[in-house]
């Protein structure tokens, strides 16, 4: 007889998460819904796709290395990156998508009885990974839809490791500038290691957006996040990264995994840095993509949130999981925010022009309809 028992093996921090459950492919949904065509305005893709160059590499590249291990650190990519930002290349580690890298450093820093301190509405893979890795995720409410410094630094204990803001905010689009941010770092003094993920710095204008990179000669305990999903349009192949002071960085390679980042997505990524006209594309067709959603949002009369970032947030008049699926029926695809701790918002993407046009459509005529 079998003596075999799982809740016996399993820890209890594990037992208490309820895993993620990815939506569907696309096919299934659009048979599921009936529909020819979905817009996808979800996961804020780039809907310029990846700059020429980097098409260019995926065009050509040859299949017959599809048999062959990658390099094992991203040599060539990481040394791209650190010429762009004035770093060294080993401060710079490579990621399979910025979800990895956040499990590098919790990896590196943290253990049971450790804490990490985070909002309440943020991305949500910081608390994740910190709860399934058996870490307590200490989740501050946000303030006006923005990270609160105060509550976030009285959260901060003697048994708290890491520190994550992710800078502007996902889903709210708000920012901390240069200067908010500095100020922050000061009062941390060195407690905890500060992560700042920066997945949608490439949008920011503002000339008072911070200069990370800069502050980590003065903060030796900051890290910074970037990846290539957002506005380099290669989230399909997933590739994140971090940089970090040398002895940081150091410390989270060990926690790394070399080999996670597959040699099509460091050839087409290496060609992305640094392509300002893709840059200056994207921003463009994501201004035109805001203002058609305040034109519409200010029409229907609907409450809009928004900042840095390639979306924006409605406050609708009617649960946001009905609207989700009636939108889906009318073949557009949106983020409803119930499940993100915003109940009764819908989160947009900045989608092309068809697209746009598409949602606006079925938004108006699914508000009729209740």
């Amino acid at each position: 007889m079998s003596g075999f028992a799982l809740d016996r093996l399993v820890p209890a921090h594990v037992q208490a998460f309820e895993a993620y459950v990815p939506a569907p492919p696309d096919d299934v949904l659009r048979r599921r819904f009936g529909v020819a065509h979905l817009h996808r305005l979800n996961n804020n893709e780039n809907a310029l796709g990846p700059p020429a160059a980097s098409r260019a590499v995926l065009a050509r590249w040859d299949q017959r290395e599809a048999a062959l291990y990658p390099q094992g650190d991203g040599w060539h990519l990481r040394r791209a990156i650190a010429g762009r930002f004035g770093l060294d290349a080993e401060q710079v580690i490579l990621g399979n998508g910025a979800n990895e890298v956040i499990a590098f450093v919790i990896k590196a820093f943290c253990e049971a009885g450790d804490n990490i301190v985070t909002a309440d509405r943020t991305f949500a893979v910081y608390e994740w990974l910190a709860s399934f890795s058996g870490v307590e995720a200490r989740l501050v409410p946000l303030r006006d839809h923005g990270f609160d410094d105060a509550a976030l630094l009285r959260a901060i204990d003697a048994r708290s490791r890491v520190v994550f803001l992710c800078n502007p905010n996902n889903p709210t689009g708000s920012w901390w500038d240069h200067a908010t941010l500095a100020r922050f770092l000061d009062s941390v003094a060195g407690r905890a290691i500060v992560v700042v993920d920066e997945a949608y710095a490439e949008f920011a204008e503002a000339p008072d957006f911070p200069n990370s990179f800069a502050l980590m000669a003065r903060h030796p305990n900051l890290i910074v996040f970037r990846t290539f999903s957002k506005m380099w349009g290669l989230a399909g192949l997933r590739i994140g990264w971090m940089a970090a002071a040398p002895a940081v960085a150091a410390t989270v390679r060990k926690t790394s995994i070399s080999y996670s980042v597959n040699r099509l997505a460091l050839d087409a990524a290496q060609e992305a840095v640094w392509d300002e006209a893709h840059i200056a594309a994207s921003r463009a067709q994501v201004r035109v993509a805001q203002a058609g959603l305040a034109t519409l949002a200010g029409r229907l009369g609907l409450p809009l949130l928004g900042g840095i970032g390639n979306f924006a947030m409605l406050r609708l008049p009617m649960p946001d999981t009905v609207v989700h699926r009636r939108l889906m029926a009318r073949g557009v695809m949106a983020r409803a925010m119930t499940s993100f701790r915003y109940p009764g918002w819908l989160r947009v993407s900045c989608g092309s022009p068809a697209a746009m046009a598409a949602f606006s459509e079925a938004l108006e005529a699914v508000l009729a309809e209740r």
